[in-house]
This record gives C-alpha cells, structure tokens and sequence, in this order.
C-alpha cells in the first residue's frame, strides 16, 4: 500500500508539471547533418542537440515505452528501477521517484527523458550541461502524441515516431467506431488502490474512458478540480452511485480482484458486482500515458461491448 500510494502521490505530481512543461514544440532548424530519419541539429522547447544521441537514460516508465516505442531502443544506455517494458529495456538502480544528478552523470548520458522534475532535477543536470526533456504526465493523447514527436526528433527517429502515432491514431478510432450506440451512458469507477483512490474524467484515463461512452461516477468528488482530478471516494459513495463497471486498476500491485470486491460490506448489490462487469486492469498499462494507451482502450471497449445496447 505505501508504495502504491507514493506512485500516486508522483502521479498527481507530474500531472500538475506536464502543461507547462511541454508547451514549446521544434523550431525551425538548418538541416546541418541526418542520422536515420532525423536532422541535426535540432531543437525541442528548451532542450538543443547538435547530433543524435547515443546514450540515452530514461527516468520513467512511460518515457521509457515511449523511447523504444519510435525506435531509439539501442541509444537507451539506462532506465530507471520502475522501467520493465519492454523486457529488453536496461533496467538500472537509478530512480525517478528520488533522482540523483551525480548517479546519472555518472553514466555520461548526452540525453536524459524524465517524467517529473524532482528536486528541481532539470536544473542540477542543465548545470551539469546534460540535456534534460521532461515528458511530463499527459492528460490528453494529444500530449502522448505530442511527447512521441519531440522523442522521435531528439533521438532522430521522427519518421518512426510519426508512424507510431499514426497506428495508435488509427487503432483507437477504430476501437471507438465499433462502439454500439446507446441511448443512455454507461457509469464507471475506476480503482486506483483499495482505498477508493480513484481518477476522474479530466485525467488522462477518464479521457479513454469518455471515448468509450462511458459516464466517471467520480466527477462530482472533484467538481473543483482541488483534487487534481484523483479525488478519494467514500465506501458509501461507491455503493449509492452504483456504477455499472468497476475497472481494478490494482489487479497486481494490491493483489484486488472481483471476489475481494464482492466480500466488500453492501459491494455485492453494485451493478457491476451483480453482473460479473468487474475488470482487472494490467497495472501498468493503465497508469501510463505512452503507446500502450491503445491497449488500455482496447481492454475498456471490449468489457462495455458485451453489454447489449
């Protein structure tokens, strides 16, 4: 559970980071050299390469799915202790939860990806005159997208990266037109943790939900927005809005499944309960913002897809 809660804890922080973070976009730049599909040099917001880099270390796991996602895999020299997909990645004891500029310099990276400015992290590695971009935390695939591109020119692979986005582009269309149409919405709740965690519709992960047609039974917990879109819910909230799926998004890390729910106090008279419309999420897929957002769509769409319209 600590755990759980400090990845939540990070989350709400990169979340409120992120906007700001990747405003600026690649400015025009003389094309001075090529190096498989990129131009250097070349510029993204405040990050300049004179050449590709070759040793790339990548403090996130999104960042990390992202980078090997557009095809930079084999400039990847390190990723943080968090980072295990894909399988190949070179996992490493540096962290991303508590960033040390010293441990990361010491593998004289010429290009650092981080998803949360830390301790002002960016700062102590600019001193060091080692590139820092920050992928901060999307709330929108249109920010997942945004973060492939810069990926895609600083690692000089932005034909790959461009092919990328088309494909999710392409699968999550696809994915939503299938959806049967129904004259009243769907409701939803998503687990973060078993303490009813849980996000709403302005995040990230209530934008694929809204995708789908479905209706965040958490919006009104965070009407405000105080909460930064993670409000916690009551037991006794849960159960009066009775959602008609409940989606685990702590399967793995908090072992949650539909029997424990169903020995939940008064849980075994929520619509998604009494109907078997509890789905176990992979843990990993719905807590990051990187290409495998596709899947977390894809798990959504078929569990509502079941239900007769």
């Amino acid at each position: 559970m600590t755990r759980r809660r400090s990845l939540l804890a990070a989350a709400l922080a990169a979340t409120a980071l992120t906007l700001g973070a990747c405003a600026d976009h690649t400015a025009d730049q003389p094309t001075v050299g090529t190096s498989r599909g990129g131009a250097f040099p070349v510029t993204v917001g405040a990050v300049t390469l004179d050449k590709r880099p070759e040793r790339v270390i990548s403090l996130g796991p999104t960042a990390t799915e992202m980078l090997f996602a557009v095809g930079a895999g084999e400039q990847v020299v390190a990723v943080d202790d968090q980072s295990n997909h894909p399988a190949e990645a070179p996992r490493s004891d540096l962290s991303g939860f508590t960033p040390n500029a010293e441990a990361i310099a010491a593998k004289n990276p010429d290009l650092v990806v981080i998803t949360n400015d830390i301790n002002k992290i960016v700062d102590q590695l600019t001193g060091l005159k080692i590139p820092v971009y920050l992928a901060g935390a999307a709330t929108t695939l249109d920010d997942t997208y945004r973060e492939l591109t810069d990926l895609g020119k600083l690692t000089g692979h932005a034909d790959q990266a461009a092919d990328v986005i088309g494909r999710m582009k392409k699968d999550i269309a696809k994915l939503v037109e299938g959806m049967p149409q129904r004259s009243k919405k769907l409701t939803y709740y998503h687990e973060l943790d078993p303490s009813y965690y849980t996000v709403t519709s302005k995040t990230f992960i209530g934008s694929l939900y809204a995708m789908a047609g479905l209706e965040n039974i958490a919006d009104p917990a965070d009407a405000d927005g105080s909460k930064a879109g993670y409000p916690q819910l009551s037991q006794e909230a849960i159960i009066k809005a009775n959602p008609d799926f409940i989606f685990l998004a702590d399967a793995k890390c908090c072992q949650q499944t539909p029997e424990k729910l169903k020995a939940r106090p008064g849980w075994d008279g929520i619509a998604a309960v009494r109907n078997n419309q509890v789905v176990a999420l992979d843990d990993d897929v719905a807590s990051r913002w990187g290409p495998r957002a596709v899947d977390l769509v894809r798990a959504i769409v078929e569990a509502v897809s079941k239900v007769p319209a």
